[in-house]
């Protein structure tokens, strides 16, 4: 980590401030495993303060203990996963993922040693799991140390915060800005979210949603 500081410090004016300010990287993990996965799908456009409740709820739903596996998911009906709170969109892109990896289309524990871009290719066929749920995996599951979710509201705001734009950046011009953060955007990422004093990210508290 030493490293990637160091880097981030001299290859970035901005980011290096940004360092001094926040202080140490302590970021949070999360398993690399089907529960990860569906955390990331009920955050997908919600506060934290929400998608954690709803998460909860989802957990206290289940009759194995609280243990998020797809065959506990898919025993849970519909009207049990509204009830909670999920909108239809989610609980099908949940039942959806529960299904693939149920039948095995879908090995999470062969990703864990798989290239980035097929992690990314792998995750997202399956509906409902596109480039930022895909992203949060890499980084707070496989703890990948070069993913830049470019389309992540709070990155974007981050952005345009620290760098003094005039607007909210596009993805493009989060990526270009972030060329200098290379091999270690997961790490510039962390530190775009913590200036947001929120929490953003896979575990965010309340605040605004990314």
């Amino acid at each position: 980590m030493r490293k990637a500081l160091s880097h981030l410090r001299h290859s970035d004016p901005v980011m290096r401030q940004l360092i001094a300010r926040i202080g140490p990287y302590r970021i949070e993990y999360a398993p690399a495993d089907f529960s990860t996965l569906v955390r990331c799908i009920v955050l997908q456009q919600l506060s934290g303060k929400v998608a954690a409740t709803l998460y909860r709820r989802l957990v206290e739903s289940l009759e194995n203990g609280g243990k998020v596996t797809p065959e506990a998911l898919l025993r849970l009906p519909e009207q049990r996963l509204r009830a909670i709170g999920l909108s239809g969109a989610k609980i099908s892109y949940i039942r959806a993922l529960a299904q693939e990896c149920a039948e095995g289309r879908l090995d999470l524990a062969r990703l864990e040693a798989a290239p980035d871009e097929e992690v990314m290719r792998e995750l997202t066929r399956i509906k409902g799991i596109g480039a930022w749920t895909a992203h949060m995996y890499l980084i707070f599951a496989l703890q990948r140390p070069d993913v830049l979710p470019v389309g992540d509201l709070g990155i974007r705001v981050a952005v345009s915060r620290e760098y003094n734009l005039a607007r909210l950046p596009s993805p493009a011009e989060v990526e270009r800005l972030g060329r200098p953060w290379r091999p270690y955007a997961s790490v510039a990422s962390w530190y775009l979210w913590r200036s947001l004093g929120d929490g953003a990210g896979l575990y965010p508290k309340e605040g605004p949603s990314t």
